[in-house]
């Protein structure tokens, strides 16, 4: 696959297959989408995410069908290359298998995304298998699930206890006889992402969940430095954009207080006769 091929979900399993690493990450806007796939990303997220990192809500379960919409189409704007998946919110798929396809049937029709993901293993099979009988491509997701923080106590690493492990390998393999392309694995340990890895075809892309999975997804405000000391141990940061912003408009309310900002040179000028017409 040539960088400049668009890539497809079954593009997915062949990298696997070949050992190429799939990189993904997350956007919610035209520039920072462009950006990313200029840059050569395999796959953009539209993560239910963008509620804490682009609305300020507390956690995301807030986030809403539209909101998610919203964010995806200016996404697909910026995007020629990269796949790109929008994320189910809390109670787009939860009701009933009916729901499911008729909510991520927008996210395709309307937003112009290629699949969905959604979380949740063997209680969400039902959706993945309407979801997939519909024509619509899933992204699994397992391990941490954001949306069932409140089941959970909180954002807390997963699957190290031995129950919780079992449960986990058999959630992938249900999920992958259910047609899902791939699996993303948050917040789980190591050993267990790898053995997740190996048990099944389809591909895992980590996140906190170690360098065994087929490929990692990180939230772009993370790993830019956007998400103020918010900075959980799996994320690497790659710039101090919030630092550089900060200082950048600190300059330019300091140069428009004193009169620096805007100069001759951001100014424009006008010819002698027309001036003194105006001023008499």
């Amino acid at each position: 696959m040539a960088k400049e091929d668009k890539v497809r979900t079954t593009d997915f399993r062949m990298m696997k297959k070949e050992g190429r690493k799939i990189t993904m990450l997350t956007a919610y806007d035209y520039n920072s989408a462009r950006i990313q796939d200029e840059a050569g990303v395999d796959s953009i997220l539209v993560g239910d995410s963008l509620g804490m990192v682009m609305l300020g809500y507390e956690n995301t379960l807030p986030v809403t069908i539209d909101e998610i919409l919203h964010h995806a189409k200016a996404v697909v704007r910026g995007t020629k290359r990269a796949l790109v998946i929008a994320d189910m919110p809390f109670m787009s798929f939860q009701v009933s298998p009916e729901k499911t396809v008729e909510n991520a049937g927008r996210f395709l029709k309307e937003g112009g995304a290629t699949a969905v993901k959604l979380e949740g293993g063997r209680e969400v099979l039902p959706q993945t298998r309407a979801l997939i009988a519909a024509g619509i491509p899933v992204l699994g997701h397992l391990g941490l699930t954001p949306q069932s923080i409140h089941q959970m106590g909180g954002f807390k690493v997963q699957g190290k206890v031995l129950a919780q492990a079992e449960k986990l390998v058999e959630d992938a393999k249900l999920l992958e006889e259910a047609g899902v392309f791939g699996i993303v694995l948050e917040c789980i340990p190591a050993p267990l992402a790898e053995k997740v890895s190996q048990s099944i075809s389809m591909p895992t892309i980590g996140i906190g969940a170690g360098k065994g999975c087929d490929g990692q997804v990180l939230v772009a405000h993370d790993l830019l430095g956007l998400s103020g000391d918010f900075s959980p141990r799996f994320v690497r940061r790659y710039a101090n954009l919030g630092e550089e912003m900060q200082k950048a408009f600190s300059s330019y309310i300091s140069d428009v207080r004193s009169g620096e900002f805007p100069g001759e040179k951001e100014s424009f000028s006008m010819d002698e006769e027309t001036l003194k017409r105006i001023y008499g």
